[in-house]
């Protein structure tokens, strides 16, 4: 494990051969990951799925290290300084925020991974795995002193505050986890949990898939409250549909409209308007919960005076993670809207 590695590379101190660049990476002081975050830190963002998905990353890190701490026990007997967990997690965060990785290795490229994130840069990384080089080529004329970026990717501030560590006051890739699930007093639950594991389906546009009664679904912000809803998953509305059948022919009905077309369960919008509106009805009212839930936050945030330089750089950080999320879910909620306006016009 190259975080492993790493520490026992530190815990050399001058006798490794690579302290020149280990001695200008940043210190755990400076690191912002949410993983490094105390527990009224995180409380500032315990609405977002970054709260849960930090939980279950430390949760993790503490398992590694326990591998860890009995491999370097067994073979690295000459480390007289053990390393800790806080060692290991800084170590890790390292890794997962600076290392370059490819389908045979993670590795750790001196000076290229200290060229800073740009959402919008088009400069490009080459490595050469033969001859062991990485060479970046520009997208613009840089003058002496100007700050060289490379793009990451596209990433929402979501994975930015998880895996790197920082996030932008406004970014166009932000996005929104939600849940949702069957609930246990349904009187067609299991008819219902069945149908959704037997049609689960994942293609390259639509990554969502049923997997259980409780789907995770991706929301991205919806340019237009009038257009095709574009950014609302296509799985995500299905599952609304198959939550308000309420009985077994109206599940039966959806199973054999699958079969006919591309076996994609509820993908079409039902016949019945008023069933398409009761659906979509529930996603609102969701929807409209997780926009009040970060409303909330964003005030008890705001109230909070800051006593640390620390503690006002996560701030932000939970500032923009909050402000993006509830973008992402005005517009959705004002497209449903749209689209329930316009059903119960056609009802009527």
């Amino acid at each position: 494990m190259l975080a492993a590695v790493l520490i026992r590379e530190k815990k050399m101190g001058q006798k490794s051969r690579w302290v020149p660049y280990i001695s200008r990476l940043p210190q755990p002081a400076e690191m912002h990951s949410s993983i490094f975050w105390g527990e009224d830190e995180l409380s500032m963002i315990r609405c977002s799925a970054v709260h849960q998905e930090t939980v279950k990353q430390k949760a993790q890190i503490e398992k590694d290290f326990s591998f860890v701490a009995q491999a370097f026990k067994q073979h690295c007997p000459i480390v007289t300084e053990r390393p800790d967990l806080e060692d290991f997690m800084y170590a890790y965060a390292l890794v997962g925020s600076r290392a370059w990785e490819n389908s045979k290795r993670i590795s750790l490229i001196p000076f290229a991974d200290f060229m800073n994130h740009d959402g919008l840069s088009a400069s490009i990384v080459l490595r050469d795995e033969d001859n062991q080089l990485s060479e970046v080529t520009a997208d613009r004329n840089y003058s002496p002193g100007d700050e060289v970026f490379i793009k990451y990717g596209e990433f929402s501030n979501a994975t930015l505050m998880l895996d790197f560590g920082f996030t932008f006051p406004y970014n166009i890739h932000d996005e929104v986890q939600i849940q949702m699930d069957v609930p246990n007093d349904d009187p067609l639950r299991n008819m219902k949990l069945g149908l959704l594991q037997t049609h689960h389906t994942r293609t390259v546009k639509d990554i969502n898939i049923f997997h259980s009664s409780c789907d995770t679904f991706t929301i991205k912000e919806v340019k237009s409250a009038i257009g095709k809803g574009k950014g609302i998953p296509q799985s995500l509305r299905a599952f609304a549909r198959v939550l308000c059948c309420i009985i077994p022919q109206e599940l039966n009905d959806l199973s054999k409209e699958a079969a006919q077309n591309d076996g994609r369960l509820a993908r079409l919008p039902f016949k019945d308007g008023n069933r398409e509106l009761e659906a979509h009805k529930i996603l609102l009212s969701h929807i409209n919960r997780l926009i009040e839930d970060h409303s909330v936050c964003i005030k008890e945030m705001e109230e909070c005076y800051f006593v640390s330089q620390r503690f006002a750089v996560r701030r932000q950080m939970a500032r923009d993670l909050l402000y993006g999320e509830l973008r992402v879910l005005r517009s959705a909620a004002e497209w449903l809207n749209h689209y329930c306006t316009t059903l119960l016009s056609e009802t009527m």
